[in-house]
């Protein structure tokens, strides 16, 4: 499947949309603290599900009490796409019931 690149002004426009997402050296970031270490793990194994289900990869780093995502499309040049920002929406929409902030 061919995923096109979005422009920087779609870029802007999806990130007014994700509360605490940004671009960060031409990916999409976000960085979550969470009540515990369990938490975190917990948030990673659900990260790990959507990514699956997407079979679209983040850069997924567990910290102690934190969960950072960096995530771009290898299959369009390194370019942030579409299928990235489903993935941040996904991830954004189930991080509220592990306690991430």
């Amino acid at each position: 499947m061919a995923v096109e690149p979005l422009s920087q002004e779609e870029i802007e426009e999806r990130l007014s949309e994700l509360p605490g997402w940004s671009l960060d050296d031409g990916r999409l970031t976000r960085a979550y603290r969470l009540g515990s270490h369990f938490a975190a793990v917990s948030l990673v194994v659900h990260v790990a599900r959507i990514q699956d289900e997407l079979d679209h990869h983040s850069e997924l780093t567990l910290g102690y009490d934190t969960v950072s995502l960096a995530v771009h499309t290898h299959s369009a040049g390194g370019a942030v796409t579409g299928l990235d920002v489903e993935l941040a929406r996904r991830v954004e929409a189930v991080a509220p019931a592990h306690g991430a902030r």
